[in-house]
């Protein structure tokens, strides 16, 4: 009987610097967290005629058994992914509030059919821009009027992950964590599972520290999450144990300019 769900969550930085050798750093950390169900963020695919037809969830996933879903932001070649080591039996996508910038954000859900029961799984991508404060919060607003009928009481706690590009304090998460109600009637809950359950670090996962960020002169912070909706009665969802993840090289290079998370959650 299993005890845990392995999630994890990584932006893959679509095809920037050397997608070759990242691919391989990416698909080592795959093998080496085995998770369940994966987020990925940035995700280049190319249909046919558009250059070399690349596939970069395919190319994450191919030879671990996973079953796959995408979603392309609209107008886009690059959009949110899900792996997924049991089926999927439906998915849809929803666009977020732009709020007049010209970024095209998107909420992936997928219905995955789990041993456990059906698993409500969405993974997104919100602005990025430091000040985009208020269009983060008009996307999480609309996150979670998505989630709420997707995922009904009752059910398995839909996950939500993703990279969120805010702080731990920032209103758009702390709205998630049920800490503000950003003018909503009434106030949400999602656990913040690095949070609740990490190491009791910063967590960073966009950090000088890592090559590929480190031209930026960003500073660092903790801006990838792997969430679960409401408390479960049977606690299931909680969060048991989280940490920083892909922020190792393989060979010389880093998978990606961001690290990801790794969350473990009770199954039941």
């Amino acid at each position: 009987m299993r005890l845990v769900i392995r999630v994890a969550t990584l932006n893959i930085w679509n095809r920037f610097g050397p997608w070759e050798e990242r691919l391989a750093a990416i698909r080592a950390g795959v093998a080496e967290l085995a998770p369940d169900v994966m987020g990925l963020q940035e995700v280049l695919r190319l249909d046919a005629g558009e250059g070399d037809g690349l596939d970069q969830a395919k190319a994450v996933a191919d030879g671990f058994g996973y079953h796959m879903a995408y979603g392309r932001s609209r107008g886009e070649r690059w959009g949110n992914a899900i792996l997924s080591r049991w089926p999927i039996a439906r998915t849809e996508v929803f666009d977020l509030p732009r709020c007049g910038t010209s970024e095209k954000r998107t909420l992936l859900f997928a219905e995955i059919t789990a041993p456990f029961g059906r698993l409500p799984f969405f993974v997104t991508h919100l602005n990025w821009k430091f000040e985009d404060g208020h269009v983060r919060e008009a996307q999480v607003r609309e996150i979670t009027a998505v989630v709420e009928p997707l995922a009904p009481d009752g059910g398995f706690p839909a996950v939500l992950c993703g990279d969120f590009n805010a702080e731990p304090d920032a209103d758009e998460i702390r709205f998630l964590r049920g800490l503000t109600s950003l003018g909503r009637e009434r106030r949400v809950y999602y656990q913040d599972a690095f949070a609740m359950a990490g190491d009791g670090s910063a967590g960073l996962t966009f950090t000088a520290e890592n090559p590929f960020a480190a031209p930026l002169h960003e500073p660092g912070r903790r801006i990838d999450y792997v969430f679960v909706r409401g408390r479960d009665e049977r606690f299931r969802g909680e969060p048991t144990e989280a940490r920083v993840c892909f922020d190792r090289p393989v060979n010389g290079t880093y998978p990606s300019d961001h690290f990801g998370v790794l969350a473990l959650l009770r199954e039941g």
